[in-house]
């Protein structure tokens, strides 16, 4: 595998481009960054890493010199803004009395978010165990499917994502993650992605990549599950309803489990709490993570149906910090203020102004070969030629610095695609600050 391979992952860390950027820092800055890669393992896109952080709060992030970044990316974690004073203030009321319950032993206020977690899904999603990451519930959500199903084989999409755990990458994983791996389990059979821009179809219905999944579970008796993003983060893919439904239906009939994987995508991002609730679909068992810990603590969890508590023979997470009294605070928080806040109605409202925002980009730059979105969610995909939609690589990622330059940070994905996803509780001043970023950064990339 070569540079030129792994862009398009996203950004690398030993690009040109990054090279040049190290060298726009201070000396001070330089000096951290040596000694993080003399004391931090290498692997691909943190070491070196980008900048040294100082702090951070609502919708920034600041580096050691000053300088603030407007965080578009945020791993996700950043729903409700960094360093959120309502959720700070319920994990500090645990801290104080409860910071830890061993195994064996639950506490109230795991008893609370579960309880409301669940009071938040379709009612026949009500079991629910919680991990320290999105990893471990994507590998709850796997053993459970083998126990309800007696199978072993799981679909997913094509360079997907699901964590970088040996199991998570078997179902999906950019080749990155699974270079040198050699054999993984579970095994997986992939079926591409729906999408509208790059549709293979000539009517452009990406109902019809359904088709693969029914093909894949008739030709295969060992198929118990397919596991997706309802929306894929990275390059930001929104399937039709008439897409998820298809696949309701196909794993109903054939009784094949339909696990969701939302930990980077609920809570608020799409404009609904969930993003299955635009779909009018329920999943059989649904992932949650990232967002949930309010980018304070590590927290996640999985939510399955009532009629799958089969397993009380057999230990399907059990981590040390299953009922994490810190995590179960945070989320509880995190929730409550979303609600509190009015938020989903927020990113509604500002789901009409990114739509028609960057459309206006596209209209102004031939660069822009599509814009694709929903709640503050969005992406911005680069073309050399809008009629062959070869990828505009290096312009994406001249793009991404420039943006850096000037203080907003965000991702590039699958090469070409700028992904902005910004804190739910952005000002809209702040979002009209943010795309004349974009607009300038876009402007240099395609000049001459």
């Amino acid at each position: 595998m070569n540079a030129t391979s792994l862009l398009t992952e996203g950004d690398v860390n030993f690009s040109q481009a990054r090279k040049n950027w190290l060298s726009t820092l201070n000396s001070a800055t330089k000096e951290m960054l040596d000694e993080d890669a003399e004391v931090f393992l290498h692997q691909s896109l943190s070491t070196p890493c980008l900048d040294v952080l100082e702090s951070c709060e609502g919708i920034y992030l600041t580096d050691t010199s000053g300088k603030k970044y407007m965080d578009f990316h945020g791993n996700n974690v950043h729903q409700v803004g960094y360093r959120n004073q309502y959720v700070i203030d319920k994990v500090k009321q645990i801290m104080d009395v409860l910071p830890f319950s061993p195994r064996r032993y639950t506490n109230p206020i795991a008893i609370e978010f579960a309880h409301k977690l669940t009071s938040l899904l379709p009612r026949p999603l009500n079991r629910v165990l919680f991990a320290p990451g999105g990893t471990s519930a994507i590998g709850i959500a796997l053993k459970l499917a083998r126990v309800v199903t007696g199978k072993h084989k799981v679909v997913s999409f094509t360079d997907s994502f699901h964590g970088a755990s040996l199991d998570a990458i078997a179902i999906g994983g950019e080749e990155q993650f699974k270079r040198y791996m050699g054999h993984l389990s579970p095994e997986a059979l992939n079926i591409e992605q729906p999408v509208h821009y790059r549709n293979t179809f000539n009517d452009g219905d990406d109902s019809h990549y359904a088709d693969a999944l029914e093909e894949l579970i008739i030709n295969d008796g060992q198929i118990g599950a397919f596991i997706a993003e309802t929306v894929r983060n990275t390059d930001v893919q929104v399937p039709s309803k008439a897409y998820w439904k298809r696949v309701r239906e196909i794993c109903t009939k054939h009784n094949v489990l339909l696990i969701l994987d939302e930990i980077p995508i609920a809570f608020g991002r799409t404009g609904k709490m969930f993003a299955f609730e635009h779909y009018d679909i329920e999943p059989d068992i649904i992932c949650l993570g990232k967002g949930l810990g309010a980018g304070i603590i590590p927290f996640a969890a999985m939510v399955a149906r009532e009629e799958f508590n089969i397993a009380t023979d057999v230990a399907l997470g059990h981590y040390t910090h299953e009922k994490s009294p810190l995590g179960c605070a945070a989320a509880l928080g995190m929730i409550e203020f979303l609600e509190q806040n009015k938020i989903m109605e927020k990113v509604n409202g500002d789901e009409q102004f990114m739509k028609s925002e960057l459309h206006k980009l596209k209209e102004k730059y031939s660069i822009i070969g599509d814009v694709r979105g929903i709640g503050l969610l969005w992406g911005i995909e680069l073309v050399k030629d809008r009629g062959t939609k070869e990828k505009a690589i290096e312009e994406a990622e001249k793009a991404m610095y420039e943006c850096l330059k000037n203080g907003l940070s965000f991702k590039v994905s699958q090469g070409n695609v700028l992904q902005l996803s910004p804190p739910l509780i952005i000002t809209r001043e702040e979002l009209k600050k943010a795309i004349a970023i974009v607009d300038n950064a876009i402007s240099k990339c395609t000049q001459k």
